[in-house]
């Protein structure tokens, strides 16, 4: 089931959080306001796969589900639902442009290792 006005407060009772940065609000923003809707929250979850085991998955939605958590930073929000915040407790979601071009990262203290690409990690 879904909701669109309540949101859950972090950290949530567990003290589990995930934060993100000013670079990473702007560019949220950016997006949100390209695509018209000044209701989309952005996605991070975590699923099985990729290179090191588990793989970061980034996408834009306007519901919040019952199991999500949500962070928000400069009138922009992030959903972390229950299970992927286990794997992305402390961690920071930040936005890089460098040479080599433009991406979301995930700073995560639970990852063991990462692959070169920085969409896949694994845990100890």
């Amino acid at each position: 089931m879904s909701q669109t006005l309540e949101r859950v407060d972090a950290p949530d009772l567990a003290g589990r959080s995930f934060s993100l940065t000013d670079n990473a609000a702007k560019r949220i923003a950016k997006l949100r306001d390209l695509e018209g809707n000044p209701k989309l929250m952005m996605r991070v979850s975590v699923t099985g796969g990729g290179c090191s085991g588990f793989q970061y998955i980034f996408d834009f939605d306007e519901q919040i589900n019952a199991d999500d958590h949500v962070f928000d930073k400069a009138e922009v929000a992030v959903l972390v639902d229950d299970t992927s915040l286990d794997l992305l407790d402390g961690a920071e979601l930040n936005f890089k442009e460098d040479l080599v071009g433009s991406y979301f990262e995930v700073n995560n203290p639970n990852a063991e290792s990462a692959c070169g690409c920085g969409t896949s990690f694994s845990i100890g």
